[in-house]
């Protein structure tokens, strides 16, 4: 009787998405990115009209870049990687694994599980950071090993002082390093404990500050807008500024619903944090967003989203709270995913790509014209963002289905190369000018 009853709820929820998806196209003459991007009005959903694309892999084709860069595979058959960091003497590190602990909680939950699971890599879960060194530049490592393992999902990656930090799902993790090393075995000190509760949003990105004391960890929220109550979304949705030192923290901003990448501008020293929003209110809301994170700011999670817009379906409703709850900055597109931030730093490629930011966009399951699936470059001016985005690494999609889907990206100054972590492949692809 239990599994006809679930068969029976997920035949109707099943039903009930396919009535959502035909109404779940999206108006292309909106223009939802840059600083002001067009909001239609709300189109509540019990469930978001939700599309996935079949993985069909890459068949010896490569993701497709700009006319004068080169693009190669530098490390395949990983297990589900993640952020990046490239250590002071070029060693590139991969953090690899998956997380998350969030129970079925509504129809969209029973439906949405097996469509993104649909999307996504079946491989084992890594729990571990990997390392690369091509120490000639070739795009070829000459050494691959696994740096550290056994880990919780981890996924942020810092390294400061001669220390590395790992944002694992539960803590704040610190390992000794020394120059050259190709494996850690040392046990990790532990800077502070972070917030594991469900974990919905699993995700803990990381980066330092420009002066090296402050450690910036991004905590996603619970839920899509609070609906599995209020008390487990306690420092969820948050930016924590902690000590290096004495693992002190403090909150910096609220309100922002999934940070899923923070990256220091390097003009301004400022913070600034890639943003993933809430769905079920149309296929053009709300735009995922690139935004400086500032000291004490609410970014609106859940009452309200882009500034002041309302969200009706939360109660009970708090205007105090939306009379101040700041718009983001720069708006990436609804849906996309974005998952990756990386800015250009000492000119950058030069040219059209010498200020400004990287973005990893995984790609949309929740509209029915799938968004995302590229990394586009957002031109930066004056440590701001100045002009609309421009594709650089694309042909993660085609209309057969997805070759990939880019999370990190990483810019090496020394060495002028992005590196993409594509973790429907489990490849890291490597972007350089050609010679």
């Amino acid at each position: 009787m239990i599994r006809s009853t679930k068969m029976r709820t997920l035949l109707g929820a099943t039903a009930l998405a396919l009535v959502v998806a035909a109404c779940g196209r999206s108006d292309p003459s909106l223009n939802q990115t840059g600083a002001g991007p067009d909001l239609p009005g709300v189109r509540e959903t019990l469930v978001p009209p939700m599309k996935i694309s079949n993985p069909i892999g890459w068949d010896g084709q490569t993701p497709t870049v700009p006319a004068g860069f080169t693009v190669t595979a530098m490390a395949t058959d990983l297990r589900i990687p993640r952020q990046m960091l490239v250590l002071p003497n070029g060693d590139i590190l991969i953090a690899e694994g998956r997380g998350g602990n969030a129970p079925a909680l509504r129809p969209k939950d029973i439906i949405a599980g097996p469509i993104k699971k649909k999307g996504n890599t079946q491989v084992e879960s890594g729990d571990r950071i990997t390392l690369l060194r091509d120490a000639d530049n070739d795009g070829r490592p000459e050494i691959r090993t696994v740096f550290i393992d056994n880990l919780n999902a981890p996924y942020g990656l810092a390294f400061v002082n001669g220390a590395l930090y790992v944002a694992a799902q539960d803590a704040l993790l610190r390992f000794p390093y020394q120059p050259g090393q190709t494996r850690i075995t040392a046990a990790p000190e532990e800077v502070t404990k972070l917030p594991s509760r469900i974990n919905h949003h699993w995700t803990k990105s990381l980066t330092a500050s420009a002066d090296g004391l402050t450690l910036y960890v991004g905590i996603g929220s619970n839920s899509n807008i609070g609906e599995r109550g209020l008390a487990v979304e306690e420092e969820r949705a948050v930016v924590w500024a902690i000590d290096r030192q004495t693992g002190a923290r403090r909150t910096v901003a609220t309100g922002i619903r999934n940070p899923t990448a923070l990256s220091i501008e390097p003009q301004t020293g400022a913070l600034w944090a890639v943003v993933n929003e809430r769905d079920e209110i149309g296929p053009q809301l709300v735009p995922d967003y690139l935004t400086s994170v500032r000291e004490g700011g609410f970014y609106g999670w859940p009452y309200s989203y882009w500034g002041q817009n309302v969200d009706p379906r939360v109660r009970p409703q708090k205007p105090e709270l939306v009379a101040r709850a700041i718009a983001p900055d720069y708006a990436l597109g609804s849906h996309v995913a974005a998952l990756g931030l990386s800015f250009a730093t000492n000119g950058g490629f030069g040219g059209g790509f010498s200020q400004g930011a990287f973005i990893g966009q995984h790609g949309s399951w929740n509209r029915q014209d799938p968004s995302g699936y590229k990394v586009v470059w957002v031109p930066f001016a004056n440590g701001r963002p100045a002009g609309q985005p421009v594709d650089f690494v694309t042909g993660f999609l085609t209309d057969q289905g997805a070759r990939g889907r880019p999370v990190g990206v990483a810019f090496d100054p020394s060495r002028r190369i992005l590196l993409v972590a594509d973790d429907l492949s489990n490849t890291i692809w490597r972007i350089a000018p050609a010679r």
